[in-house]
């Protein structure tokens, strides 16, 4: 009995009358051949040992280059607590404004105005120097004054290498609370400032910078990439002006700064403090900052005067002492040489 034709060819050949006709080749195949195609295209080969034996990785939730978050990562409020984070650990000198209803045309023209002071300050200041170049990475923005304060508890009070020391002991609690986490302490679920454990490092009530009293209400923050009292003092001449040691341009020197929409956006600003160095200082110490006369390298020379002016003092106390001491032996030396001779002339003159 020859074999049938299965029902997909017939099928095929019902729909497609002519198929055969345009395929000549297709019916000089024999029918058996078709089923033992059709066949073996449908058995699947076995598994290997290795594969059954050994269990497949587990599908990550997150990308290699993403960890994993205490907060979502795609909100804007992560992006900006990210970068506040990043701002304060890499800024040596910030002042803090506090604004009230400033303008946009009262912002423009605050930032052209400081942008212009500083530019001075650049070219007073020779080439070489640490502090040369600044003005174009001095920046004053408006910040969130929550998510900055939160940002402000993170990078003072959050230390990866310190975390790291707890990782593996934790690692299994953290586990169960960050996705992929591993016991490997550099994991960067560890160290960046949106994990759990920033979180939980700021979560101490005890904990108060001293500068949270002031986060509160509208913030402006500017930002210097160095200490540099030169452009302090340039820009707490145009933001903050007081006699005699940060006066107001006047205006035959600059009739910008005297614009109505000026005065009117520097009326509203309000400085708060200073973070130098991670130190806390108010008005009272940004400006004593701000006069250091030659900027740091006038500081340190007049340090390693007073080192010199102390070492010289010291030497000198110590020589008078020994000098002292040998004046009052030769004195008595010469007195006894002098007692000897007197005695000596009175035994030759009672001899004659």
């Amino acid at each position: 009995m020859p074999p049938r034709i299965p029902l997909g060819l017939r099928q095929s050949a019902a729909v497609c009358p002519g198929a055969a006709a345009r395929t000549p080749a297709a019916a000089t195949i024999p029918a058996a051949a078709l089923i033992h195609a059709r066949h073996a295209s449908a058995v699947t080969p076995a598994a290997s040992h290795e594969q059954m034996t050994v269990s497949p990785p587990p599908i990550a939730r997150y990308p290699t280059t993403q960890p994993p978050s205490h907060k979502p990562p795609e909100f804007r409020k992560s992006q900006l607590h990210r970068q506040y984070t990043s701002l304060l650990r890499s800024t040596p000198l910030m002042l803090l404004f506090q604004h009230n209803n400033v303008k946009a045309s009262e912002w423009t023209g605050i930032r052209r105005e400081l942008a212009a002071a500083l530019r001075k300050a650049d070219a007073t200041i020779p080439e070489g120097s640490a502090d040369a170049d600044l003005a174009s990475g001095i920046k004053f923005q408006i910040v969130q004054t929550g998510i900055f304060a939160s940002a402000l508890q993170v990078a003072e009070y959050f230390h990866p290498e310190q975390q790291q020391q707890s990782a593996t002991s934790s690692s299994t609690t953290s586990a169960a609370n960050i996705p992929n986490a591993t016991p490997d302490p550099t994991d960067p679920a560890y160290t960046h400032a949106l994990s759990r454990h920033a979180w939980e490092a700021t979560q101490n009530n005890k904990l108060s910078h001293a500068l949270t009293p002031l986060m509160s209400g509208p913030l402006a923050v500017l930002t210097f990439p160095n200490v540099s009292p030169v452009h302090l003092k340039a820009a707490l001449e145009i933001l903050w002006p007081s006699k005699p040691n940060f006066p107001a341009p006047t205006r035959r020197v600059n009739p910008g700064y005297h614009e109505p929409a000026v005065h009117s956006g520097l009326q509203k600003l309000l400085l708060l403090g200073a973070r130098v160095e991670g130190k806390v200082f108010d008005e009272a110490g940004a400006k004593w900052v701000g006069t250091i006369g030659g900027g740091l390298d006038g500081l340190r020379n007049q340090l390693v005067y007073m080192l010199q002016g102390f070492g010289a003092g010291l030497t000198n106390t110590l020589e008078s002492a020994s000098k002292s001491l040998y004046f009052t032996i030769e004195g008595r030396r010469t007195m006894l040489e002098d007692e000897e001779k007197g005695g000596e002339k009175k035994d030759g003159e009672e001899s004659a």
